[in-house]
């Protein structure tokens, strides 16, 4: 995480609201074999007898824990956490860990900008992180920042050495500022969108600034403004693709927001034993178990226990059903909070601070591929980061949230992780590279691939790669 920044337009984000007791803890879920699935990957190529692991952001320990329950050789673990931001959870899996007799695991605070000074000097053989990147552009300096800590991560990583990523995945286009049209017919989601993206285009950190990329809207044959949709009607909104991707992930965190904070009458066991009970897992079917919190209306408290059914000390009910009941209630919060109840504004600003300004989608996978292969070549470092086997760039979806947005939206754009496993590679090593341009070569475009082409050329000018020159084992190839 980033420490909080002021922006433009004078609004503090992020830190603070994400540094209150217990948000973190809340905020554990079960990710854990997803978070560390590339790091094992690394593992399995790390031929250090004891390598140097640096988690930066741990949160609330998901990655540890399952490291630990996963390791097979002994770690000297690094964790680097915000300055302020405690977890009990994570107190709890460093504990863990070490009783385990794994290997060492000291956390540290401080900023990941920072990460080469945090370090003494102790290089590290692996790195990870999940969602880094996309909170250092919403609450840093936006892509300054993403160069500078790409800069950053090269110095700190051994030659050979490995950067496992894992964020919210983008959009399937070859550039976020792709104009495409959505239809828009679910009053909550409209509702959503005429608080939200007014709100977001005018005091977030964001990529659509060009005239091209402002959003329009047409209801009943006319255009409006996106402050002025009314939710009893359809919308078509013609915009950037990346908007649109910003929407949808920005009323996925609002729902599960709402749900934690227990606000709506109800809340979902989202972490626990029976957050995972699907009754079809490949299709995205699953049953919700909740239980009713305070301050619940006497109709919408009959409504869910005439649709719901008694399991042990709470109730459950089947995940279409429940997401129904949670959008009519959203509805409802947004309603109030537009007319001014101070309750609900309440909720919906706590939420706008600590989720609803950051930019999920900064980068497309192409775009974050490119730019790691260009800045660590710039760096003059002597390597470069590349992908070096196609399984090494990942792209799982989420079926729980895919079936959601297909029972809820028209067109949805397609939910789920990127997952990117990057090899620092001396510029020397010639098949290496090689082999890691191969990886890109379906997911970049031709200019891209240029780039990187003449980046790593520089980068290996009066060294090994000239010595190739000519012998058709260096980069002089097709691209």
């Amino acid at each position: 995480m980033t420490a909080q920044t002021e922006t433009a337009v004078g609004h503090v984000f992020a830190t603070a609201a994400k540094s209150t007791a217990g948000y973190l803890d809340e905020g554990t879920n079960l990710n854990g074999p997803e978070k560390i699935g590339m790091v094992l990957r690394a593992l399995d190529r790390t031929e250090v007898d004891r390598p140097h692991l640096v988690e930066i952001g741990p949160g609330g320990g998901a990655a540890l824990q399952h490291l630990t329950d996963s390791l097979t050789r002994a770690l000297d673990i690094t964790l680097i956490e915000a300055p302020g931001v405690v977890s009990q959870t994570l107190t709890h899996a460093i504990e863990r860990f070490k009783a385990a007799d794994l290997g060492t695991c000291t956390l540290i605070h401080g900023w990941a900008q920072d990460l080469e000074t945090l370090l003494a000097g102790k290089r590290a053989d692996i790195i990870t992180a999940s969602a880094l990147l996309h909170e250092v552009y919403s609450y840093g300096t936006g892509y300054q920042g993403i160069h500078e800590l790409m800069r950053t991560l090269i110095a700190v990583l051994k030659p050979g050495g490995h950067f496992a990523y894992r964020d919210v995945f983008t959009v399937d286009a070859p550039t976020l500022h792709e104009t495409v049209t959505q239809t828009y017919d679910d009053p909550g989601w409209l509702l959503f969108i005429s608080m939200f993206a007014p709100e977001y285009l005018r005091g977030s950190r964001h990529p659509y600034h060009h005239s091209s990329d402002i959003p329009t809207v047409r209801q009943n044959s006319r255009t409006v403004a996106l402050e002025d949709i009314d939710p009893r009607t359809s919308a078509v909104i013609t915009g950037p693709i990346g908007l649109f991707r910003e929407i949808q992930r920005h009323y996925i965190t609002l729902r599960k927001d709402v749900w934690r904070s227990g606000v709506l009458g109800f809340r979902p066991d989202m972490d626990g034993q029976f957050s995972a009970d699907w009754l079809n897992s490949g299709a995205g079917q699953r049953r919700v178990h909740f239980e009713f919190t305070e301050g619940i209306s006497p109709r919408r408290l009959a409504m869910m226990t005439a649709l719901s059914e008694p399991f042990k000390d709470h109730r459950a009910m089947d995940g279409d059903t429940f997401d129904t009941c949670t959008d009519a209630a959203i509805i409802e919060l947004l309603t109030a909070a537009k007319n001014g109840d101070e309750r609900c504004a309440g909720v919906w600003r706590d939420w706008s601070t600590s989720e609803g300004h950051e930019t999920y989608g900064y980068l497309t996978v192409a775009e974050l591929l490119t730019e790691f292969a260009i800045k660590s070549a710039d760096a003059n470092r002597g390597t470069v980061m590349l992908p070096l086997i196609t399984d090494d760039v990942a792209t799982p979806g989420r079926a729980y949230y895919t079936r959601y947005l297909r029972n809820h939206l028209p067109n949805p754009l397609r939910d789920g992780k990127q997952l990117i496993l990057f090899t620092n590679v001396p510029v020397t090593d010639t098949e290496a590279i090689t082999a890691g341009l191969e990886v890109l070569r379906p997911l970049c475009s031709r200019d891209a691939l240029a780039r990187i082409h003449s980046a790593i050329a520089g980068a290996g000018r009066g060294g090994h790669l000239a010595d190739h020159a000519g012998t058709g084992r260096g980069l002089q190839g097709d691209g």
